[in-house]
């Protein structure tokens, strides 16, 4: 609809997780299959998170938990998204995510979860697929 260039995405390291390596070689992957990728660094708020994804009028959000803290992370970024009229930005995620806790974070919003063991592959087909389309 008028929207050009590659899918942006912000990939975000929310609340005190102190461990990236996963989310750096996720936004590598991303940007090698041609996306344009922001990444926000470790200990980001939600509210950080969101504001960047704005300002950066970005197409997805990727965030990376492995804190435990995935429930109330993925919750309230998709409030202030649903709060600030974006939600248009689709969040996904991955990171140390229980099987019991998937369901309820998409029924939450939260687009898709890849786990331990997904590949980068994978990933960026998936966002290829369910992230605006660029056209040809």
């Amino acid at each position: 609809m008028g929207v050009t260039g590659p899918i942006r995405v912000v990939v975000a390291k929310p609340g005190l997780d102190g461990h990236d390596r996963g989310a750096k070689v996720i936004a590598r992957a991303l940007r090698d299959a041609g996306m344009e990728v922001i990444y926000t660094g470790l200990h980001q708020t939600p509210e950080q998170i969101v504001g960047t994804a704005i300002q950066e009028d970005a197409d997805a959000i990727g965030l990376s938990i492995l804190s435990g803290a995935h429930n109330t992370l993925f919750a309230k970024v998709i409030e202030l998204l649903r709060e600030r009229d974006a939600e248009d930005i689709k969040v996904f995620g991955g990171g140390i995510i229980p099987e019991a806790d998937i369901a309820p974070l998409k029924e939450l919003g939260v687009a898709e979860i890849f786990t331990p063991g997904a590949t980068t592959a994978s990933i960026v087909d998936w966002v290829h697929a369910n992230v605006r389309q660029v056209p040809a």
